[in-house]
């Protein structure tokens, strides 16, 4: 318990010191590929929110899904690739292959669904080669290009704001 908070902190630090050198480069493409980081332990409607992207024009073979989990449990099984503060090294870094090829995916749109600051989740969005980076306003504000002010409950709230400002950002 006491290595797992020290371990958090050192590379709490490591996320917060690269997020300082963080430069946005404006993007003008047309998203057609979305990434979605979720956090399981407040957010169970995946389809749903799945469901409001492909109704606005976006397709569900251009949506890659990453699940964040507190616990694992053993012979669990997931329909999505889930990670959790387990695959996360002491140096700040995660060793696990889907988490790496989610990464490495050049997203035109990465949603950070989730509204409280875990390490995991914050290095998973740094670390990531999308363009243009949505979330949260309670989350690091150097994370995001955009913030909407609501909670990860109103799904619904989140993405009319979200396609709202797509659409006059001529986004889609």
């Amino acid at each position: 318990m006491f290595l797992n908070y020290i371990k958090n902190f050192s590379t709490n630090k490591i996320v917060k010191n690269s997020l300082s050198n963080v430069r946005h480069v404006p993007s003008d493409s047309v998203i057609k590929t979305v990434g979605i980081i979720f956090d399981e332990s407040y957010f169970y409607e995946k389809e749903a929110l799945v469901h409001a992207l492909t109704e606005n024009k976006i397709e569900e073979k251009d949506i890659k899904i990453l699940v964040y989990k507190d616990k694992l449990k053993k012979n669990e099984t997931f329909e999505y690739p889930v990670f959790s503060n387990k695959d996360l090294s002491w140096r700040g870094t995660i060793d696990k292959k889907e988490v790496k090829e989610f990464v490495k995916a050049p997203f035109d749109l990465l949603i950070n669904y989730y509204d409280t600051e875990k390490v995991a989740l914050l290095l998973v969005s740094h670390l990531s080669k999308a363009s243009f980076k949505v979330g949260f306003a309670t989350v690091d504000k150097r994370l995001n290009h955009f913030m909407i002010n609501t909670n990860a409950e109103n799904y619904k709230v989140f993405m009319d704001e979200l396609f709202k400002y797509l659409k006059i950002l001529n986004k889609i």
